[in-house]
């Protein structure tokens, strides 16, 4: 049994290492074109998400008003019925209204929105940081829909979870 290994000449090799250049100046330029589209993406997503955040500020006060009118009328009907301690109600009655104050969940949302462009912009492989910054957004996102108790805030907050999973979907891209 013989076995031949053929060698390639220098201008074989030449023209094969041409080739190779070729092919990964190639992938090389798709990459870099891929990188533009996502970036472009991410950017639109990002701004869909703010500007959803905007959006929600309409219903803030109607929704806070709103609650509280409920719940002054209930106490009205409780009243009639039941003594209580109304120092001891009004401080509870400020502790929930507090609660639904969505304000620091805006502040934070916009800080990651801006945190998460910062890293595109400045990293080399910014694929598992933005990954991170993607869970904290969606973190308060969901904070921002739990206190909401506003359909028309909920419906802005399924809009910016949408948003989001595009984000997550084209990061898991970059990985």
């Amino acid at each position: 049994m013989k076995t031949e290994t053929a060698e390639l000449d220098e201008q074989e090799w030449m023209v094969v290492k041409g080739l190779i250049t070729q092919s990964l100046a190639a992938i090389k330029n798709y990459r870099a074109q891929e990188g533009k589209t996502l970036e472009k993406v991410f950017r639109e997503r990002i701004t869909d998400i703010r500007n959803l955040l905007i959006a929600i500020e309409p219903f803030e006060a109607g929704r806070v008003e709103k609650i509280k009118a409920k719940l002054e009328e209930n106490l009205q009907n409780i009243s009639e019925k039941f003594d209580y301690d109304k120092n001891r109600l009004e401080q509870e009655l400020i502790f929930y209204i507090e609660k639904l104050d969505v304000n620091e969940e805006k502040v934070r949302l916009n800080a990651h929105l801006d945190y998460f462009l910062q890293i595109m912009e400045t990293e080399n492989s910014p694929g598992k940081k933005l990954g991170f910054i993607t869970q904290e957004i969606g973190r308060e996102i969901n904070t921002l829909g739990s206190k909401s108790n506003h359909s028309e805030m909920q419906k802005i907050v399924v809009l910016m979870k949408d948003n989001l999973e595009q984000i997550k979907e084209q990061v898991l891209n970059i990985l």
